[in-house]
């Protein structure tokens, strides 16, 4: 029950601070787009910096999350952080969640149960085989560098480009979260001379950081609808993923159980599409094609 706490108290705050960050980058300069400027930019508006400090506060709580539970079952729980964010907005544009909200909600919340209650994730020993791990690293990395690479080429749509820039994060925010598990044990292992003598802090480090460019790029380029949903599913798919292929975590494997895992992972991502494309999420200025054309290469 802590660590449902603890993961849900994260949620809480990354979703508020989504909305925060989302309402400040949309007024930085587009010539600062997919760059470490950017976040120069940004720093200096008070509204980024409470939504960062949001951020900050819900990644301590899901650090401490991952380190007392499973990978596979917080990342599940991380994922109800639009259910946050859809709260704000929704007070702040005054929106009634109507059928399409409450059916998101349902949705959402009906498949993170269901998931974790048929797949019972439980934890076990860390893989011996590094090379696997290195595999499942670099396919994550690999595939968020690619799909943030097309979101930079000229000819990609707005809309798209905002939803692939939302993949790329989700799925750094997710092997960082495997990161900080590992780095957890280290702790656990031999206090902060072991911590600090291994290179995964330091790699959770420069993945937080280009993560971070790209949700602000994101949120820069195009309404929040457009990006958080992308986010917020491809988390805890890449986390899963992690857990299950070399962190030791153990599901149930039965055909049953399988079938509601599958089940609940849809409706997981279902949920996050409705919600995060109801007219209470801020549309935010957003950029159009026109723009973007004026923009200096």
């Amino acid at each position: 029950m802590t660590v449902i706490l603890l993961a849900l108290g994260a949620a809480c705050c990354l979703g508020l601070g989504f909305v925060l960050q989302q309402a400040a980058a949309q007024q930085a300069p587009m010539k600062d787009y997919l760059s470490l400027r950017l976040l120069l930019d940004l720093v200096r508006m008070p509204q980024w910096v409470a939504g960062i400090g949001l951020m900050v506060v819900g990644m301590a709580l899901g650090a401490v999350a991952l380190g007392m539970g499973d990978i596979t079952l917080v990342e599940p729980l991380l994922a109800t952080n639009l259910l946050f964010a859809m709260a704000l907005s929704r007070r702040l544009t005054r929106q009634r969640l109507g059928r399409t909200g409450w059916g998101g909600l349902w949705l959402l919340a009906g498949g993170v149960t269901a998931f974790i209650v048929a797949g019972r994730p439980q934890g076990g020993s860390r893989s011996a085989d590094h090379l696997w791990q290195w595999l499942i690293m670099g396919l994550v990395l690999g595939t968020a560098l690619t799909l943030a690479a097309v979101a930079k080429r000229e000819r990609v749509h707005v809309s798209l480009e905002a939803a692939l820039l939302g993949v790329a994060a989700g799925l750094i925010y997710g092997l960082q979260d495997a990161l900080t598990r590992i780095s957890g044990e280290h702790f656990a292992q031999g206090s902060w001379s072991a911590l600090l003598s291994s290179w995964q802090p330091y790699a959770i480090v420069v993945l937080g950081v280009l993560a971070l460019v790209m949700v602000q790029s994101a949120f820069e380029s195009a309404p929040l609808r457009l990006s958080l949903p992308a986010l917020t599913a491809a988390q805890p798919l890449a986390g899963i993923l992690c857990g299950v292929g070399f962190l030791g975590d153990r599901l149930q494997v039965t055909p049953g159980a399988l079938a509601w895992e599958m089940a609940g992972i849809v409706a997981v991502v279902a949920g996050i599409v409705l919600i995060g494309t109801h007219p209470a999420m801020p549309p935010g200025a957003g950029r159009t094609e026109d723009v973007r054309a004026l923009q200096p290469h």
